[in-house]
């Protein structure tokens, strides 16, 4: 689902018709080592890799090149850790499956409104959008 998942948000931003900086953040563990480290071996090797057959080899070829069209930075954060707007992605997934939702691309986010309603119970308060950001791009770039 990762893969699948990161293969449309990039062919999305593709449809924009612009080279853009992209930040991916995901907590999928396999998502972003695979970008990271495997697929740049897997394709110096001419997509092999030495254990055997590359699985997921279509989808992994498929987001190498969707994300080859951006500049494209992968970032891991841990799963149900307290990192607000993973929660909120996570909320929705599960909202999607329960009520068997699928959406016909690019919608607004809800974030804010999602936001203010945890607040209301007492969760996130001092979360910063903006240094939250921040945090994820030193993270990224190892500052």
């Amino acid at each position: 689902m990762a893969l699948a998942g990161a293969i449309a948000t990039l062919a999305l931003l593709s449809g924009k018709g612009q080279h853009l900086d992209v930040t991916f953040v995901s907590d999928s563990e396999y998502l972003v080592k695979g970008m990271r480290e495997w697929v740049p071996s897997w394709r110096a090797r001419g997509w092999r890799r030495k254990g055997g057959a590359i699985e997921n080899l279509e989808l992994w070829q498929t987001l190498a090149r969707v994300a080859a069209a951006h500049n494209v930075t992968w970032q891991w954060v841990r799963g149900h850790a307290g990192h607000a707007k993973n929660e909120y992605a996570n909320d929705l997934a599960v909202q999607a499956a329960e009520q068997q939702l699928m959406s016909d691309g690019a919608v607004g986010s809800g974030f804010a409104a999602w936001l203010e309603q945890r607040r209301e119970r007492g969760e996130f308060g001092g979360y910063d959008p903006d240094a939250a950001y921040d945090t994820l791009v030193k993270g990224a770039s190892g500052g």
